[in-house]
C-alpha cells in the first residue's frame, strides 16, 4: 500500500491536519504551508515540512515523518535530516518541532538510547494512530489517517461510515477531497480488485470521483455518445494533458491503443502524475 502518496495527499489537501494530532499546536496553525523537500550532501528526503507564514519571520518549522515499516535507523536519519535542513535555513526559523507518525508502537525503532533526551523533549512528538481512539469519534481528516491502518474488513466498514458522515456534514455534495482520498486509500488497500469493484464495495459511483466529475463540469459526454471505451480514451487524454502537459503524438497513440482495463488503470494512476516521466514510468511498469 503506497502510504507515502496517501499521506502526502492528506497533508496537501488539509495542512492543518498535522496540528490536530498535537497537544500544543501553534496559534496560527491555519497559516502554515505544507511542502516536501530534499536536503543534499548527503541527500535526505523529508516526508513533510510545514512552513510558517512568510509574514512571521523567523517562525517555527515543523518536520513530519510517516513511518509504517520498522526502520532501526529511523531516528538517526530523522534527526540528521531535520537539523541539517534547519541549519541550512537557520535565518528563516526561530525553532523546530518534529512529528513522527506510526501506525502503532511496535513499528518504532527498538534502540532509542542515543536519543532519549530528544525523544523526551517537548520538541519531538510521537503519534501512534492506533491509540487515537475510535475512528468514528475523530475528526474526519484524522479518521482518514487511521483508515490506512485498519484490516480489510474493518477498513471497508469504516470507509463507508466516513463517506456517509462526510455526506451528512456537507449534504449538498460532501467534501470532494475526502471522497477522493477514501477511494484512493481503498484502491491501494485492495490492489487485487478493480476500481469498479472497490466503488461497489464502498457504495459510490464513478460519477462521484474526480475523473468523472471533471468530464461533467466541462459538459463532455463521450462515454454516452461514442461508447464507453472511446469516452474513456478521450477523458484520459484530457486529464493527462492537464497533469503532464501536451502529449507528443506517439504518446497519444500509445494511450489510444490501450484496452479498456488498462485505460481504467491509467485513469487511477495518473492522479499521482506530475510529469511526463511519471507517465513513461507507468508505461514501463505495464510493459507497454
Amino acid at each position: 500500500m503506497r502510504r507515502d502518496s496517501i499521506f502526502y495527499k492528506l497533508f496537501q489537501q488539509y495542512p492543518n491536519l498535522l496540528f490536530e494530532l498535537l497537544t500544543n499546536p501553534p496559534e496560527n496553525a491555519d497559516a502554515y504551508r505544507f511542502d516536501s523537500v530534499a536536503v543534499k550532501e548527503p541527500k535526505f528526503e523529508i516526508d513533510g515540512v510545514f512552513l510558517p507564514p512568510v509574514t512571521e519571520n523567523p517562525g517555527v518549522v515543523y518536520f513530519c515523518e510517516v513511518q509504517f515499516q520498522k526502520d532501526e535507523l529511523l531516528y538517526e536519519r530523522v534527526f540528521a535530516e531535520s537539523y541539517l535542513y534547519f541549519y541550512c535555513n537557520r535565518a528563516r526559523f526561530s525553532n523546530l518541532q518534529l512529528v513522527i507518525i506510526y501506525p502503532s508502537r511496535k513499528i518504532e525503532q527498538s534502540d532509542t538510547l542515543p536519543y532519549l533526551s530528544q525523544l523526551n523533549s517537548p520538541q519531538v512528538n510521537r503519534v501512534y494512530l492506533n491509540e487515537l481512539g475510535d475512528i468514528r469519534q475523530l475528526p474526519v481528516w484524522v479518521g482518514l489517517m487511521v483508515l490506512t491502518t485498519l484490516d480489510d474488513e474493518q477498513a471497508t466498514q469504516e470507509a463507508r461510515y466516513l463517506l456517509a458522515r462526510n455526506q451528512q456534514e456537507q449534504p449538498q455534495a460532501g467534501n470532494r477531497a475526502i471522497i477522493e482520498l477514501i477511494t484512493t486509500i481503498m484502491v491501494y488497500k485492495f490492489e487485487n480488485k478493480s476500481r469498479i469493484e472497490v466503488e461497489k464495495m464502498l457504495g459510490i459511483t464513478l460519477q462521484e470521483t474526480r475523473v468523472y466529475r471533471e468530464i461533467k463540469e466541462e459538459g463532455i459526454q463521450e462515454g454516452e455518445q461514442r461508447g464507453r471505451e472511446e469516452g474513456e480514451k478521450s477523458l484520459i487524454l484530457r486529464l493527462l494533458t492537464r497533469r503532464v502537459g501536451e502529449l507528443p503524438q506517439d504518446i497519444r497513440q500509445q494511450v489510444e491503443a490501450l484496452p479498456l482495463e488498462q485505460l481504467e488503470n491509467l485513469g487511477e494512476a495518473l492522479l499521482d502524475f506530475t510529469s511526463m516521466a511519471d507517465l513513461q514510468a507507468w508505461f514501463n511498469r505495464e510493459n507497454i
